[in-house]
């Protein structure tokens, strides 16, 4: 279209420059109401569960435990900068199931509990899992953690922000009333979103108690205020009745100090982040066996789909090809 135009006002007085302004913000534009109607058009209230306060009913729980990669805030670096969430949903007596397992392949590798498994130094065998060189003992390790994630019973979600395109798009056209500017935030409503759905769509009945990497007391402030955000004002697409009926009214917080699922976590947000940083196009090591786990609703969309990219405008036929992969191996 701007080759058209300039070809069209070559021969005239009208100042080429301010055509091309115009034609860039027409694009912007054109790309958010794409990115924006490209979301969920399902009833609000669709998950508003009875009245009675949940913590009455004596649900059995469903824990989500989240972990980070990348840098939330803007970063001033020569190319794009990503940043993502990932999480795993698993009930309580599975997680505790989860502990044991890591334990005995710590013990097996390391004489040790006392360890946490932590990316991305697992998949680039540095540190303690180098294993003095032996390539052996460290493909050894690597098959203890591949069976480790296919033992345990949970289901993965995540949220990759593209942050320059989220920046451009988005925080300065402040185009969009629903969204926050800041890409955490951002990562916290589309988790939870998908999380309610499939915490919604199970039975028996449970309620969801999310559990994020401590961070430290100031950033774990924030995460809290944030998750309470959504739960006092909802999101664009789920109304706040929806999260308060499913979901534990506040977040806890664990250290990185022995076993835990966020070890899995860790795992997920890292293979999400370099998905993310490659455009949707790499393999990231664990990836096809994380995503054997991905939830996923039905036709997946419409937020039934467990992993978020965003903005995703120019790479969605990789999305959908992703969606498309992860729902035929779940089915």
């Amino acid at each position: 279209m701007a080759r058209v135009v300039d070809i069209l006002l070559a021969d005239t007085d009208i100042d080429t420059d301010l055509s091309k302004r115009l034609l860039a913000a027409i694009e912007k534009q054109e790309m958010i109401a794409l990115q924006r109607a490209n979301g969920p058009i399902a009833p609000r209230k669709r998950f508003k569960g009875p009245k009675p306060h949940a913590l009455l009913e004596n649900r059995p729980i469903n824990c989500l435990y989240v972990d980070e990669a990348g840098k939330s805030n803007p970063e001033s670096l020569p190319g794009p900068t990503f940043f993502s969430l990932g999480a795993v949903a698993i009930d309580e007596a599975e997680g505790v199931r989860y502990c044991e397992r890591a334990n005995a392949v710590k013990q097996e590798f390391f004489g040790t509990t006392n360890h946490t498994f932590h990316e991305p130094r697992i998949r680039n065998h540095n540190g303690e899992y180098y294993f003095n060189g032996d390539v052996g003992k460290q493909s050894e390790f690597d098959a203890a953690i591949d069976s480790l994630i296919d033992q345990t019973d949970f289901a993965v979600f995540g949220v990759g922000v593209r942050k320059n395109a989220f920046q451009e798009q988005f925080t300065d056209t402040r185009v969009d009333p629903y969204l926050p500017t800041d890409a955490y935030a951002v990562a916290i409503i589309f988790l939870l979103e998908r999380y309610v759905d499939y915490i919604a769509s199970r039975e028996p009945r449970m309620v969801g108690r999310v559990t994020f990497e401590s961070q430290g007391p100031r950033e774990d402030a924030y995460h809290q205020l944030e998750y309470a955000r959504v739960l006092m004002d909802g999101s664009q697409w789920l109304a706040p009745a929806a999260f308060r009926s499913w979901l534990e009214t506040g977040l806890r917080f664990v250290p990185k100090r022995g076993s835990e699922p966020t070890e899995l976590a860790d795992m997920v947000s890292r293979d999400l982040y370099e998905w993310i940083r490659s455009d949707c196009e790499a393999t990231p090591v664990r990836w096809e066996r994380l995503g054997r786990k991905v939830y996923c609703n039905g036709d997946g969309r419409m937020g039934k789909f467990g992993i978020k990219v965003f903005p995703d405008h120019d790479i969605r036929d990789r999305i959908d090809a992703h969606r498309r992969q992860c729902g035929a191996t779940l089915n």
